[in-house]
């Protein structure tokens, strides 16, 4: 397989500008300015707005989409900004209420992604609760991602909000990113729920995924976070796997070669 790379932009929250294959996509957009946006039934309020603006991001072949009913992965500018971006990934639920260029797929769908340039990348859906067991019926639909540049699934994985359970496992059984991108930070809106990954969640991925790099975002820019960068840093540390966590600086472009 000839040299490939990956450039991640960590804009804030879940939202990640994604270079790669010669394709520009963007994970889950927020782009509003801090301040309280709900307060019932779940609280959402931002302490820290985007790194980058949304014309700072410029054209965009794709959005990743994990879901679209929580404001901190789709908050108003997001939603704004999904008619200008060739096609926008996410839930089949997600996809009907959103219409126009949102495309709905199920587990382990995989569709093909065209950019302008000619250059072509594999989108595959990934499963993913976001909670506990059957947390479904209140949290609603959320899919994960994998990019694949030869096959599915051979570059990278975005979990979306979820924990760590049998359908991520099931992703580590079929597929071997290079890297994995896991949506972290302990969520937890609403009673002693964890909604995300914590630092247990994400020991259980880097060793789920042991040739990958991992990294960590959307652990930061919301109230509801429980669990911080750092902190999960020091629990890598602790337990002597601090080489596999890579991490990234707000609006700066971090590179993975392979």
């Amino acid at each position: 397989m000839s040299a490939s790379n990956l450039t991640l932009t960590l804009i804030g929250g879940p939202t990640a500008l994604v270079e790669i294959g010669g394709l520009r996509l963007l994970t889950d957009p927020t782009f509003d300015p801090p301040g309280i946006y709900q307060t019932a039934p779940v609280r959402f309020e931002k302490t820290s707005g985007p790194a980058l603006s949304v014309e700072e991001v410029g054209a965009l072949d794709a959005v990743l989409l994990s879901h679209d009913q929580h404001l901190d992965n789709l908050d108003h500018a997001g939603r704004a900004m999904l008619p200008n971006v060739g096609a926008t990934y996410t839930t089949r639920a997600g996809a009907a209420r959103l219409g126009g260029n949102a495309l709905g797929l199920a587990p382990f769908d995989t569709r093909t992604l065209e950019g302008g340039s000619g250059k072509r990348l594999f989108v595959t859906a990934a499963p993913a609760r976001h909670g506990p067991v059957g947390i479904e019926p209140i949290s609603g639909d959320v899919v994960g991602f994998l990019l694949g540049l030869e096959q599915p699934g051979d570059a990278v994985y975005f979990t979306g909000d979820t924990v760590w359970y049998e359908g991520t496992a099931d992703v580590a059984r079929r597929f071997s990113p290079k890297v994995v991108v896991l949506f972290a930070g302990a969520a937890q809106p609403r009673g002693r729920f964890h909604m995300t990954m914590g630092s247990n969640d994400a020991l259980e991925a880097a060793n789920a995924f042991p040739d990958a790099a991992i990294v960590a975002i959307h652990n930061e820019g919301w109230v509801h976070f429980k669990e911080s960068a750092a902190e999960l840093a020091a629990a890598f540390v602790t337990l002597g796997a601090a080489s596999r966590l890579a991490g990234l600086e707000r609006g700066k472009p971090t590179r993975f070669e392979w």
